[in-house]
């Protein structure tokens, strides 16, 4: 850079030309250099999660998520008891508290046993802890006796009562079995059952929804006119007309494969419209004339070119459509007609809750629900951020 006359106090002298800060080297997109730091040639899925990153409430519901989602892997190891042990002398026994210090003593984590007694006016089992008799946690302990995934025997637990102890961290329900326990069994029907749904119903509102509005005429009119008539029907009478076709003499697993077509046939109404509605603007478009000309079918078209077009739109409906899921077979399952025993889902535990004198003598039979607003919760969360992230405009 050549030297430029300068006077005393520091300022370019008269007539000098100004100086320039600007490097002589060429500029890399690549290089970190000015405030792209690498945008020049990122991909789309890079500038998406960059995006993503800046909404911090998506980011918290994306590793929540996927904590509950790797729980359901390792549910029988998470869970201090199966989910079908029962303690009858441990009959609707309130939930207990983890205590580190026993008389000003650190211990570590461990438990009070209680005392049971009858009150006779109310009919009810009163549990009163009692504090001579500590019970430490034991972890990784061999415990009740599971089938992991139905196929490997094992028995061994991240966390055990002690030795002729119990450990009821959410309280039992009226036959004595643990609630936490359950609520982690139950989290493996009610989590997957969204996520099978919703690909269903997203593979029909796609195919449905893009051939109306790709090519229109008598299969767009009959599509409108099927998906007005599925919708104009109250969502809740229909559930319980559809599962109550599925037989009662059917297994477990098929009711709850059945379910899952349910829910995965009546939501893929919205998606449909949405697809159509964007389609039809988009078919006028040029390049969509381009690979017409270059000979490309409705379904590349569609696919590679299309759909692509408003992916935004298809994640945030992805992430709302899910918990729409769980809450339909929770809704099935607490009114009697959806899942049954014994199959463990969120729904079936709520069941226990049907009644207020229930909730008002035990009302940590209600705790179940407590997983299902905080799932629902953070798929909303993490639809607007995916949303956000995708959005081309932003």
């Amino acid at each position: 850079m050549k030297q430029v006359p300068v006077r005393h106090d520091g300022l370019p002298a008269p007539g000098a030309p100004m100086p320039h800060f600007v490097s002589d080297h060429p500029f890399d997109p690549n290089s970190g250099e000015g405030a792209g730091g690498g945008m020049g040639e990122a991909s789309q899925l890079r500038l998406m999660w960059w995006q993503f990153r800046r909404h911090r409430i998506a980011v918290v519901s994306l590793v929540f998520l996927t904590v509950m989602y790797a729980m359901i892997l390792v549910a029988e190891f998470l869970a201090p008891y199966h989910q079908d042990t029962r303690n009858l002398d441990q009959i609707y026994a309130p939930p207990q508290q983890v205590h580190l210090f026993h008389d000003g003593t650190l211990v570590g984590p461990f438990v009070y046993g209680r005392t049971q007694t009858l009150n006779m006016d109310e009919m009810r089992r009163i549990y009163t802890e009692d504090r001579t008799r500590v019970q430490p946690l034991r972890f990784l302990c061999k415990g009740d006796p599971y089938r992991f995934w139905g196929m490997i025997d094992a028995d061994r637990h991240l966390v055990c009562p002690a030795e002729g102890g119990d450990l009821f961290l959410l309280g039992t329900d009226r036959l004595g079995r643990d609630v936490l326990s359950r609520i982690i069994y139950g989290a493996r029907i009610s989590l997957t059952i969204g996520i099978l749904g919703v690909a269903m119903s997203f593979a029909l509102g796609i195919v449905i929804g893009g051939l109306a509005g790709y090519h229109g005429g008598w299969f767009d009119a009959v599509t409108q006119r099927v998906i007005e008539v599925l919708q104009s029907i109250p969502s809740i009478p229909l559930w319980m007309a559809l599962a109550a076709v599925i037989p009662v003499s059917w297994s477990p697993i098929l009711v709850y494969l059945g379910i899952t077509v349910i829910l995965g046939l009546l939501e893929w109404t919205g998606l449909a419209r949405a697809v159509r509605s964007k389609l039809l603007s988009l078919r006028e478009e040029d390049y969509v004339l381009a690979a017409r000309l270059m000979g490309a079918g409705s379904a590349r078209i569609i696919g590679r070119h299309m759909v692509p077009g408003f992916m935004s739109h298809l994640i945030a409906s992805a992430t709302l459509t899910i918990p729409g899921m769980i809450l339909g077979e929770t809704a099935l399952s607490f009114l009697g007609i959806g899942l049954r025993a014994p199959i463990t889902s969120w729904g079936i535990l709520l069941t226990e809750a049907r009644s207020v004198n229930i909730i008002a003598l035990y009302p940590w039979l209600m705790l179940p629900v407590v997983p299902v607003i905080l799932v629902i919760l953070a798929f909303n969360f993490l639809g607007d951020g995916l949303r956000d992230a995708a959005d081309p405009y932003r």
